[in-house]
């Protein structure tokens, strides 16, 4: 290995003997805030160096959830052959030009940084020049503490390992416990960031339930690993989780992904900024509904007696009162006006004046009969 990543090991171990000249200049060379300091402006540097392929990974990552429900599609297709799903998905990228190892660009980009770090602080450990660091250099590395534990020290390592450093067991496990902890807690924040702020919630597919358990299991990862790591490289990788945590809340907040939280907070802003150019015929359809919201009449708040008296069918029950009583009088008044001889009798004097009627007006019997 050591041959193999020999070019890496001198360019890192250049990259923070320079920066280590340049803090020297302000802290004591030997201190930890030179050498720690000096291991952060590394990641810095790698980091404003992958911008390219962290907006890479951005693309195929927004890519990779637009094409998950034709994916799927492809999927329940051609479930029962797998030659098949696997030439359709392939099919798939190259129309849309998506790569699925994109979203893993910058991990990739930066894991033989990584490497090389932790070879070159394993060999700081152990007392040995490596790289463009000479043995003068070596001995100042290990004699720089952050915060009371050695730069090269491990959680794991024995208490006679980390006295030949000038330190103690506790100091040590203190520190490099904490480390972990932030570590891992800036990782979940990050992960759990971009589930709920900048993931379209209106199409559920397979990859948001994988990048859900991704939020859980990377944290577990890095408290698990982190324990092997020496202080140098938990500084190394604390500060990338810090830079990408940041750089993502830039993202989400400048350029959200398409109906995700993000992006209509994002468009409520411009809206109130009057930076956001809508449709014509979506803000015609807003006014209107407005004023048709505004022109409607709130009717008037009555007592309960009131509405009692002015319901509907209180209404029409007085109304049929009225006209009730005044037809009672017009006819009570046309019953006065009329003569005797035409005004109405009472139904059993009307029967026996039809009887009558009927009687009397019989013909006359034939004389012969009489």
């Amino acid at each position: 290995m050591d041959t193999i990543l020999g070019p890496l090991y001198t360019a890192v171990s250049w990259i923070i003997v320079q920066f280590h000249s340049l803090y020297s200049l302000v802290f004591n060379e030997d201190s930890g805030w030179a050498w720690g300091l000096s291991i952060v402006s590394l990641v810095v540097l790698i980091r404003i160096c992958l911008i390219p392929l962290f907006v890479k990974q951005i693309k195929a990552t927004r890519n990779m959830q637009a094409l998950q429900p034709k994916m799927k599609a492809i999927q329940e297709r051609y479930k029962n052959d797998k030659q098949r799903q696997s030439e359709e998905m392939m099919k798939l990228y190259r129309e849309t030009g998506t790569n699925p190892l994109s979203s893993c660009l910058p991990i990739l980009a930066q894991s033989p940084f990584f490497i090389a770090l932790y070879q070159v602080l394993n060999k700081i450990a152990g007392d040995h020049a490596v790289g463009v660091m000479d043995q003068q250099l070596v001995d100042s590395a290990r004699s720089a503490h952050i915060f009371g534990a050695p730069i090269a020290s491990k959680f794991l390592d024995s208490a006679s390992k980390i006295e030949s450093l000038g330190a103690t067991l506790t100091d040590v496990r203190v520190v490099t416990v904490i480390m972990i902890v932030m570590m891992s807690a800036s990782q979940f924040y990050t992960q759990r960031q971009l589930m709920t702020k900048n993931v379209d919630l209106t199409v559920k597919t397979p990859f948001m339930q994988q990048q859900k358990m991704l939020m859980y299991i990377f944290p577990i990862m890095f408290a698990v690993f982190g324990i092997n790591f020496p202080v140098g490289v938990l500084v190394y990788w604390l500060t990338t989780n810090v830079w990408t945590m940041g750089q993502q809340m830039f993202v989400i907040h400048r350029n959200p992904t398409p109906g995700s939280v993000a992006f209509k907070a994002r468009q409520e802003r411009l809206r109130a900024q009057g930076k956001l150019k809508e449709d014509p015929a979506e803000v015609e359809a807003k006014k209107a509904a407005e004023s048709a919201r505004a022109s409607r009449q709130q009717p008037k708040r009555q007592s309960k007696s009131k509405r009692q008296h002015s319901g509907p069918g209180s209404g029409q029950a007085a109304k049929g009162t009225d006209s009730s009583t005044d037809s009672s009088e017009k006819l009570s008044l046309e019953k006065q006006d009329q003569p005797e001889d035409t005004k109405p009798k009472p139904a059993g004097g009307s029967a026996r004046s039809k009887a009558g009627q009927r009687k009397g007006s019989q013909r006359p019997k034939h004389p012969s009969k009489k």
